[in-house]
């Protein structure tokens, strides 16, 4: 038991810091287009402010794109010769692209080629990271105990608010500079500190052991894992699972990236805010939720993942309305207060238990498919086109945050419905459910 402990330990700590690693990659580039790529690598707008913001967040969305095929092609080499493998290869990807973009022209200087260019790199991150979360979830829920799936799982989850606090807060520092730098050049920063990350994050994730589920299965089954189509295995029997699970990710991921992502646009173009003043009210809620979401873990353990989702999904749905109508007051206490709440309970709920739920949900033998695929194609749907859809309603609405808002409740409910769907499907409690 101690053995085992100690190897669920290893294996989610290689997961937390390899995944914030690969999310701060990410969050960098969501970052940036909410504040300076509309004016970068797109010609300025006369008509209104929303629409640069728009074209940068479209390609944003890009990376959301070819997230189901890295989860297909990335998850399908995890069931066949390894998590622990495929995971130092998303790293690398993932770094050099990353790294890359830093490196790019503007605009200004090439014109569309520079456009091209940063979508061509964003594609790239997107694939890195649609094999990254599965098989970092799968490793650690493979290793932990069975009481303990929940929790060991979320430090997966953990990536998330970490890769977003470094990514915030690294953006914090270089916007001191002022708004003028920022567009400059400071921006090209944290996309450079990339490459000293993945070199740490390497080291750490080469250290840890096979999953011993993986190992055993495939020493039943030969060299290849027994799954040389594991992608036709999910779709011809889990197809329902799979409707569930993504349906499941509604706000953990469209929602989420909403407040993460529009949020900065949003308040930056349309109602004046500092991108200083709004940076540091993500930073302080992301580095609040990297305490709860273990905590969320550890109540989905004891009380069942869909109680605990449908927690979040409540605290969301009464969030979202102030936090937007009161932006622009500019009251620190009240729009950091709302910001935390919003991320400590309503996105730690829904988000928290999500990598032991969904690699509950598959076979060992394309559990790593299974769960990519699923996860992805809810980041693609949900989290791609959730701000694209906001800064739409926006701008229909002269900046008026009703239809947003709307916009939010409705994937909050979604989320709880698919919750219900599940439970009903099952004859035990998810938290019961058997890990083969």
């Amino acid at each position: 038991m101690r053995t085992a402990t100690r190897g669920a330990r290893t294996a989610s700590a290689a997961a937390f810091v390899g995944t914030t690693i690969e999310w701060y990659d990410f969050f960098a580039y969501s970052t940036a287009a909410g504040l300076v790529f509309g004016h970068v690598f797109f010609p300025e707008s006369e008509h209104s402010s929303m629409l640069g913001v728009l074209a940068a967040l479209s390609t944003y969305a890009v990376g959301f794109l070819t997230r189901p095929l890295g989860g297909l092609v990335l998850g399908r080499l995890a069931d066949r010769v390894g998590r622990r493998r495929t995971l130092v290869l998303t790293l690398l990807l993932m770094g050099v692209a990353t790294f890359l973009i830093g490196c790019l022209p503007t605009y200004d200087d090439i014109g569309w080629l520079a456009t091209g260019l940063l979508v061509a790199l964003r594609l790239v991150q997107g694939f890195a990271v649609g094999g990254e979360w599965g098989g970092a979830a799968v490793l650690s829920v493979e290793h932990a105990p069975p009481e303990r799936r929940k929790f060991y799982g979320s430090f997966t989850q953990l990536g998330s608010p970490a890769g977003a606090l470094l990514s915030s807060g690294i953006f914090s520092l270089v916007a001191l500079g002022g708004d003028e730098a920022l567009r400059a050049w400071t921006w090209r920063i944290p996309f450079w500190i990339s490459l000293v990350l993945v070199a740490v994050g390497l080291v750490v994730r080469l250290r840890v052991d096979e999953s011993p589920a993986f190992e055993e299965h495939r020493a039943a089954t030969g060299a290849d894992g027994g799954a040389t189509q594991p992608l036709r295995t999910v779709l011809v029997e889990h197809r329902a699972t799979i409707a569930i699970a993504i349906c499941s990710l509604a706000l953990a991921t469209g929602g989420y990236y909403i407040i993460v992502t529009l949020l900065l646009g949003y308040g930056t173009d349309t109602l004046g805010l500092s991108s200083s003043f709004l940076l540091t009210g993500l930073t302080l809620a992301a580095a609040a939720e990297v305490v709860t979401l273990p905590l969320a873990g550890l109540a989905a353990d004891r009380w069942g993942t869909a109680r605990v989702v449908h927690v979040g999904v409540a605290v969301s749905i009464l969030t979202v309305g102030p936090l937007f109508s009161l932006l622009g007051s500019g009251n620190l206490l009240v729009v950091y207060g709302l910001m935390i709440v919003m991320r400590c309970v309503g996105q730690s709920c829904a988000y928290g238990p999500m990598a032991g739920f969904l690699s509950e949900l598959f076979p060992v033998a394309c559990r790593a498919t299974g769960a990519s695929f699923s996860y992805q194609v809810a980041g693609m749907v949900f989290g791609g086109f959730a701000p694209m859809i906001g800064a739409l309603l926006l701008a229909l609405d002269d900046g008026e945050p009703g239809g947003l808002i709307a916009f939010f409740v409705a994937l909050s409910l979604l989320s709880s419905a698919a919750m219900v769907v599940h439970g009903r499907r099952q004859r035990t409690p998810v938290r019961r459910a058997p890990l083969p």
